[in-house]
């Protein structure tokens, strides 16, 4: 691949926001030392969600409960943070924001229990690695909470994010996006993802590197696959010789929707919402990655939907919010951004 892939740029669109879904609020909190985050999206009243995790290297809480054939059938809250199993620590303070304020499953009598599924992806390789979202840090996401404009790039759980790590290569800042879908009936379906894959990260259009593995001058994309096919990296070594280690990447997002469904067809949607993924990342779903979606349905639509059209437009917004996560993110010290790169 020459220089001129460097120089590409892609078009980047106001698409508007997972909040765009009414009721939902999502909040930031970025600890900028690191730099590290956790993002909430917040559903108080409580979306009946699904989960599909692909990555083989997942780092979640209460995925089980949102199985179909389990008991509870709505979230309050979902969770994605940095700071790989330590960042866990985030969803505790989620309940503890919802209980203060009596939201969450009631049974039997006693005080409502908060649902807080969580996701985390690995960012301590960035910074330092004792720096990581805590309790306090999932409570400060929640009280910064807006239905408004979502805030992207460097932020939340993107802040610490990076892409392009297989092959040993140079990579780059990933980051959070987010986007909507609206359709003319009142159908919203939306996604907020952050960015922060072994693999490159393309532009679903064209099919373009833009952001992800450069060669070692940094002038051009190394291109991870067409390495792969000239035989790179795929002789195995002690960490699979690919210059990334297990759990040390993944990307994790939540798509929503006002559209009514059960669990079922919220996991439904949560797997198909990987195809966003798949086209958006190459490869994804890897070894080394912990890809999790989340899938959430308010049901606040009157309209009764088709379960694989929402899917397929579930992936769209995956892909869509993956390239804004990129393109909004702002470099840190090694690893550029796409706006440096691209110039």
């Amino acid at each position: 691949m020459d220089s001129s892939a460097l120089a590409a740029s892609t078009t980047l669109a106001p698409t508007g926001s997972i909040t765009d879904v009414e009721g939902i609020r999502v909040g930031h909190s970025t600890d900028a030392r690191r730099p590290t985050g956790c993002t909430v999206i917040l559903y108080e009243r409580g979306a009946v969600a699904g989960v599909d995790v692909r990555g083989s290297a997942p780092g979640t809480r209460e995925t089980d409960l949102l199985e179909p054939t389990n008991l509870v059938d709505k979230v309050n809250a979902i969770v994605l943070a940095g700071g790989s199993a330590f960042g866990l620590d985030a969803a505790t303070g989620v309940v503890r924001y919802l209980d203060e304020r009596g939201y969450g499953y009631s049974l039997g009598g006693a005080p409502p229990v908060p649902i807080v599924p969580a996701a985390v992806l690995f960012d301590l390789t960035v910074g330092d690695a004792k720096i990581r979202p805590t309790a306090d840090t999932g409570y400060d996401a929640c009280a910064k909470a807006t239905s408004g404009a979502v805030a992207e790039g460097n932020v939340g759980a993107g802040a610490g994010a990076t892409v392009g790590k297989l092959l040993g290569s140079r990579p780059m800042k990933g980051g959070i996006g987010t986007t909507s879908i609206k359709l003319p009936n009142g159908i919203v379906v939306a996604a907020i993802v952050a960015v922060n894959c072994v693999g490159d990260v393309l532009d679903p259009s064209t099919g373009q590197i833009i952001a992800g593995a450069r060669t070692p001058d940094g002038k051009n994309f190394l291109n991870i696959a067409g390495s792969l096919r000239a035989g790179t990296g795929v002789a195995v070594g002690p960490r699979g010789s690919g210059g990334a280690g297990v759990g040390e990447n993944t990307t994790i997002g939540v798509v929503a929707t006002n559209a009514r469904f059960g669990k079922t067809e919220m996991t439904k949607i949560a797997q198909m919402a990987h195809d966003g993924f798949a086209r958006a990342i190459s490869p994804s779903h890897t070894m080394y990655d912990g890809d999790t979606i989340f899938a959430m349905s308010t049901g606040t639509s009157p309209i009764v939907a088709n379960v694989t059209a929402i899917g397929a437009l579930a992936a769209e917004a995956a892909s869509s919010a993956i390239v804004r996560g990129v393109m909004m993110a702002a470099s840190i010290p090694g690893y550029p951004s796409y706006r440096e790169v691209h110039g």
